[in-house]
């Protein structure tokens, strides 16, 4: 518990102090976002704000939860590491992409093959590396089983090792890709993806310490929880959690730095892969909800325009429907997190009611 709460203070100071350093960095250099002439006319105003800032997100994370184990003298896990792995590796892809948008002053970065292609390479060195390192209990980080809010009795290795090794990495690039796009998506109002990412990191915090007090290499039981790492990654969520506090004060409206694809693409990574090494795969659709409708809105709204030639909503991605709608940003972001508030005490509350129901 006390890494716990060293990696949400070290973080959020950590952002906290960081971001506005980092903000007189990127304007010195010129490095400003570029603004699509076909989203929402009131956005053009926000062009030349200092982008990438997801950068500070990633550092201040990966700090934190350093410190944290250096002040608690605790080892680090290979969960853990593997989810930061994930978190810095998806980072990196979205910081090319933001690169190359402000180098060429030009909405687009990576063409969406070169992107893909970062994304899937990250994402299978997860999933392979994921199903290894046993530790003295024989648990591994990932699982090949499908997970909701435990393991389900659904495994992918079915048909043997191979088999399930192949289809846990198209599985896992499914979940992460999924995940990372969400949030990029969200990323379109000013602290809109940031104070929905924290609810969620918030989540997992509560899963990781609950599921650390009822795990199954320590107190065997009927219900409880076959993680193998499940305190160390409440030590991460608390880690982005505060980081994402800590960047919102800058990125609130009117944002004075946004996250770029550098942080929605991280954000997504840390969730996705919280999910998989938590064993709540299926669960991050209920409490990654917010995303999850935003991404359905693109979804439809594409799939309708190239069956039918008409368009569902006046814009998507779906905040941007409600901006031409007439409704303020502030309005927008608030209700929206609202809305992300609710699926995550859904999702929690779906997570406790399987133990209480399962205990009985």
């Amino acid at each position: 518990m006390k890494a716990v709460l060293a990696a949400a203070v070290i973080s959020l100071v950590g952002a906290l102090l960081g971001t506005p350093m980092f903000i007189k960095f990127l304007v010195r250099q010129g490095y400003g976002q570029f603004i699509r002439d076909d989203g929402p006319t009131s956005h053009h105003t926000k062009r030349g704000t200092p982008t990438m800032g997801g950068a500070v997100i990633i550092g201040s994370s990966l700090a934190a939860y350093g410190l944290a184990h250096l002040i608690t003298f605790t080892p680090l896990t290979w969960s853990a590491v593997l989810v930061l792995f994930l978190m810095a590796g998806l980072g990196l892809v979205g910081f090319l992409d933001d690169y190359i948008k402000i180098s060429k002053q030009r909405s687009l970065g990576l063409r969406s093959g070169e992107k893909l292609a970062g994304q899937t390479l990250v994402a299978v060195v997860f999933a392979v590396l994921a199903l290894q390192f046993p530790n003295s209990h024989w648990r591994t980080p990932a699982s090949t089983q499908i997970s909701f809010v435990r393991d389900t009795p659904v495994d992918l290795a079915f048909a043997g090792p191979l088999i399930g090794l192949i289809l846990f990495v198209i599985w896992a690039n499914l979940m992460i890709a999924g995940t990372s796009n969400g949030v990029n998506l969200t990323d379109g109002l000013d602290g809109l993806a940031t104070g929905a990412s924290v609810m969620v990191f918030a989540a997992y915090v509560l899963i990781g310490i609950w599921q650390g007090n009822q795990n199954c290499q320590l107190t065997p039981g009927l219900k409880c929880y076959e993680v193998r790492d499940s305190r160390d990654l409440a030590v991460v969520a608390a880690a982005c959690m505060g980081a994402c506090f800590g960047f919102l004060w800058w990125n609130a409206s009117p944002a004075k730095i946004f996250m770029g694809d550098t942080g929605s693409l991280a954000l997504g990574g840390a969730l996705a892969g919280l999910a998989i090494t938590t064993r709540t795969e299926l669960l991050i659709i209920i409490l990654g909800g917010l995303f999850v409708a935003i991404t359905l809105s693109v979804i439809i709204q594409v799939g309708s325009f190239k069956l039918t030639g008409k368009r569902v909503f006046r814009m998507a991605p779906l905040q941007h429907h409600f901006e031409l709608l007439g409704w303020n940003e502030v309005t927008i972001v608030i209700r929206f997190w609202i809305v992300a508030g609710l699926f995550v005490a859904l999702g929690l509350g779906l997570f406790y009611a399987e133990w209480v129901v399962g205990a009985q």
